[in-house]
């Protein structure tokens, strides 16, 4: 799928967390629900660091374009160590390492270590990566014709001002994780959440996604999980414009009003 799409499901996956921890009566503070959403919406564009024309890769400038070369060609060579007889030969490193389960779950961890032992300072730079990513996905069109400078302004005061608010007693810095020293452990779910979403919003499109990874399936490491053929769209194409994004804006707003206790 593409940058709005990814950063849409996303949202809409952790406004679903919120509704169902509602439910079971364990109704998130305001911040963590917003704060979380947004982080997931961001981090549902992370995956594709793999990739030179992806949202991510630009994102940051010279320091993105860099990332991304470093990460296609280690996901390059992982894929090469590690491909069994039945996965083809590649040329790239797009789809492989940074689409599977193993990668959000290590991505999503070092983001928990780095809040809690990082400090404020850590906290902040999980912030304002992902509610850059955020504004990127998200507001893709108003991102497009203004200056990075100014979107990278903007992550960077709302990382400052969310910081501030989730630091009030009550308001979700000690949120599922509450013993002294674990605040902000949370910050890795949904970062782990938009990983997974994005692989999952990959899987249905043509190419398939590897989420399995490194799990062998037949003479495959690498297996495309997806649909049956039939089922499937092209990245870009009506399906993914007109019928799913209209759908995950939908259920994020259902989700979110769940998760307030406000429906």
């Amino acid at each position: 799928m593409m940058g709005p799409a990814h950063s849409l499901s996303g949202a809409a996956a952790w406004l679903g967390v919120g509704a169902a921890a509602a439910a079971a009566g364990h109704t998130m503070p305001w911040p963590v629900l917003v704060v979380g959403a947004l982080i997931t919406a961001g981090a549902a564009l992370a995956p594709d660091l793999d990739h030179k024309a992806a949202t991510i890769s630009r994102a940051f400038g010279p320091v993105s374009k860099a990332l991304c070369e470093i990460v296609d060609k280690l996901s390059f060579a992982v894929y090469k160590a590690t491909r069994k007889p039945g996965d083809p030969r590649r040329t790239g490193g797009h789809r492989t390492l940074t689409h599977t389960w193993l990668w959000a779950a290590l991505i999503g961890g070092g983001a928990s270590l780095l809040a809690i032992t990082a400090g404020r300072w850590g906290v902040l730079a999980i912030l304002f990566v992902h509610l850059v990513l955020a504004v990127e996905g998200l507001l893709w069109r108003a991102a497009r014709v203004s200056s990075d400078v100014l979107v990278w302004l903007l992550g960077a005061t709302s990382a400052w001002i969310l910081a501030g608010v989730l630091d009030q007693p009550g308001n979700g810095a000690d949120w599922l994780f509450t013993a002294p020293g674990q605040e902000y452990l949370w910050l890795g779910l949904p970062i782990v959440l938009g990983a997974l979403v994005h692989d999952i919003g990959d899987a249905l499109t043509v190419s398939g996604c590897p989420i399995l990874w490194p799990i062998p399936l037949g003479r495959k490491r690498w297996y495309p999980i997806g649909p049956p053929k039939g089922m499937r769209f092209r990245a870009g194409s009506w399906v993914e414009l007109k019928v799913l994004m209209p759908v995950f804006m939908l259920l994020g707003g259902v989700g979110g009003a769940s998760a307030l206790n406000l429906i």
